[in-house]
Parts: structure tokens; C-alpha cells; sequence
């Protein structure tokens, strides 16, 4: 990745939007690929209890933020 705001880091964060962790995934970040596709998916799927809907939207937000404000390694 070039570094932050650049083309790569927007479709991470595009990826994200649609699939939690999909972003990550696509900048070579496996770990935070897993970490929040899990934990979003788990979320989302207990959301009948609403506080983890809440936090799983939160996340979420927070996954694509992530991707999008991504350095990469210098």
C-alpha cells in the first residue's frame, strides 16, 4: 500500500463496508482480517440481545476506519 488516502487504502475501506475484515484481508493484515470478521460476525449474530448489535456496529465502523487510515510498514 502507498500509505494513507491512497486508491488501495479506499478499497480496503470500500472491502470493509460490505465484509468485516475483508479490507485487512486485502492489504496482507490476516490477523485483523480474522479479528474482525469474528467478532463482528459474533456480534451481529447475537444482536437480538441489542447492546451487541450496538457494539458490533461499532466495530464495524471501526474495521473500515482502520483499513482506510492504514500506513502500511515504512
Amino acid at each position: 500500500m502507498a500509505g494513507q488516502g491512497s486508491g488501495g487504502n479506499v478499497i480496503a475501506a470500500i472491502c470493509n463496508f460490505f465484509i468485516p475484515g475483508l479490507g485487512h484481508l486485502v492489504q496482507g493484515r490476516i490477523l485483523a482480517a480474522i479479528l474482525f470478521f469474528v467478532s463482528v460476525g459474533v456480534c451481529y449474530a447475537l444482536s437480538w440481545t441489542i447492546i451487541l448489535g450496538v457494539v458490533g456496529v461499532i466495530i464495524h465502523i471501526f474495521a473500515i476506519i482502520s483499513a482506510a487510515r492504514y500506513k502500511g510498514e515504512d
